[in-house]
């Protein structure tokens, strides 16, 4: 029962202290332990030395409950037999005293299943219960049971299990076995195995099997149709570069590998989560994420809202990629989409006419709608844009700070950097710059130096650079464009409440505008 110490718990102290209950449920995803807790418990229940959280498994009751023999214990597979007669015929024989054991036990797996009338039988025995009979049920899906079921049953939830746990008990199994084994082929049997332990030890077998009893990484990967990260890592190289070539030399590399692009799609989903993470909280960094220097250089060459839309393309892509002719074909166009396109900025969108509204209509309506009067424009809020692959020279002038960082075109973190920086002072060869403080984790002496580096190259000169968190007098170029976009919203807010049409809508449906629905598109 690895990872489940909290479910033990309760059901050792219920035991030594005589305090049980009639019926159990036991619920949580596939092979985390539902049934072997149920049967442990069954075994403590009618054990020859006494009713204890320890079983001695030496006596005639738990030997025949572990080979499936006890009479006394009935296990029922609710996904068979959900008609009510088949409950019926289960329960009809209640009444009666165990023929051995000390309790009749009923286990009743994936109970879920059963039919509403079958609910009702069971209720009735739930109910008024026999002091000889105890109810062990299991699910995935206790949503489905009724609520006057789970009234009635002391609900246990048996958690997902962390790859660190699995992996963790493969080890002290193979080494029990004298078995040989790579950590890094465990890790990718426990991140398949999802967190169920009994997919985690299928999954050990078959690799054992295909290693010809090794469990190496290399054939784990082809077991499992995996590939190496390296792979992951420079086709998002190429993407943060906006390098259609170097994407697809990395694509046909990856074909070569003949793999799983099903797999592939969720290890490139994972690795942007790493990417993510890596970003936001620095110390997040965790060995099971993959390469931390890779994963470093990701996070500074690729901009946090690209991270976000390749991943949301990722995900449709998921659901779509089936649907493809081939599923190379189906992965190649998923990428290529993550290369057209990428966040548009408030800056650059072309402007047009305030957002219409939502507007939410009074009773009875509960829908909302839009205003399509064509005194305004309809609402068209922009989401991507092709990329801009070509690097446009600008002239710049020192003293304009905002000027000089959208000069520089940088990207990802390092352009957070800046653009919440403020100019403090400057020379021929010197700028010190002040952090906005809310902004200070993105600061380190790497990120600082990378900045002085493209400072002096579009400058053409060499610099000394300073930057300290504080307070300035002036906007930061984030603050700035914070501040414009705010100053759109509400000048979008009052034209959309003094439109006629809108007014119309309103007085004629009891309506109220919604202001958190108006988005200018500039």
């Amino acid at each position: 029962m690895v990872g489940q110490e909290h479910v033990l718990r309760a059901l050792t102290n219920a035991l030594d202290t005589g305090r049980l209950h009639h019926a159990f449920l036991f619920t949580g995803t596939r092979g985390v332990g539902k049934t072997t807790l149920a049967r442990i418990l069954a075994k403590s229940l009618n054990c020859e030395t006494g009713i204890s959280a320890k079983p001695c498994g030496q006596c005639q009751s738990c030997q025949e409950i572990d080979e499936g023999r006890f009479v006394d214990l009935i296990e029922v597979d609710a996904a068979s037999r959900t008609k009510v007669e088949d409950t019926r015929d289960l329960l009809d024989n209640v009444q009666y005293a165990p023929t051995r054991g000390r309790f009749k036990v009923y286990l009743i797996d994936e109970v879920h299943m059963l039919s509403g009338h079958s609910f009702n039988a069971l209720l009735k025995t739930l109910e008024e219960p026999p002091p000889h009979v105890k109810f062990l049920l299991a699910t995935t899906d206790p949503q489905r049971l009724p609520v006057t079921i789970l009234s009635r049953c002391l609900q246990f939830n048996l958690k997902r299990l962390h790859p660190d746990l699995i992996v963790t008990h493969l080890q002290h199994l193979l080494a029990n076995e004298n078995i040989t084994y790579e950590d890094a082929a465990l890790k990718h049997l426990a991140r398949a195995a999802d967190g169920s332990m009994r997919d985690a030890l299928s999954l050990l077998d078959q690799s054992i099997a295909f290693g010809s009893g090794q469990v190496l990484e290399n054939d784990v990967r082809q077991m499992l149709g995996t590939i190496e990260h390296t792979y992951i890592y420079e086709l998002l190289a190429a993407l943060s570069e906006r390098d259609g070539n170097n994407m697809l030399s990395a694509l046909q590399l990856l074909n070569e590998q003949a793999p799983d692009y099903s797999n592939v799609l969720s290890e490139l989903l994972s690795v942007l989560h790493a990417v993510a993470l890596i970003q936001q909280i620095p110390d997040s960094y965790d060995e099971a994420m993959g390469d931390h220097q890779q994963l470093e250089q990701l996070a500074q060459s690729l901009a946090p809202e690209d991270i976000q839309l390749f991943y949301q393309i990722g995900v449709n892509g998921r659901r779509d990629l089936p649907l493809a002719p081939d599923m190379q074909t189906g992965f190649e166009m998923i990428v290529l989409r993550m290369l057209a396109f990428r966040p548009a900025s408030a800056e650059s969108a072309s402007a047009v006419a305030p957002a219409t509204p939502a507007v939410k209509e009074g009773k009875p309506a509960k829908t909302e709608v839009e205003n399509k009067a064509p005194t305004t424009a309809p609402a068209k809020q922009v989401v991507t844009k092709p990329a801009i692959t070509d690097k446009q020279p600008v002239t710049t002038d020192m003293d304009d700070w905002e000027e000089l960082v959208n000069a520089l075109s940088l990207g990802g973190v390092l352009n957070q950097l800046a653009m919440n920086c403020a100019l403090q002072e400057k020379s021929a060869n010197k700028i010190v710059l002040l952090l906005d403080p809310a902004c200070e984790n993105l600061l380190t002496r790497d990120r600082q130096d990378r900045l002085r580096e493209e400072l002096e190259k579009q400058l053409a000169t060499s610099l000394q650079l300073e930057i300290t968190a504080g307070q300035a007098s002036n906007e930061t170029p984030a603050q700035k464009q914070a501040r414009l976009a705010e100053e759109r919203r509400a000048a979008a807010e009052v034209a959309i409440q003094s439109d006629t049409n809108v007014q119309k809508i309103v007085d004629a449906f009891g309506a109220q505008i919604n202001p958190d629905t108006i988005q200018p598109v500039d």
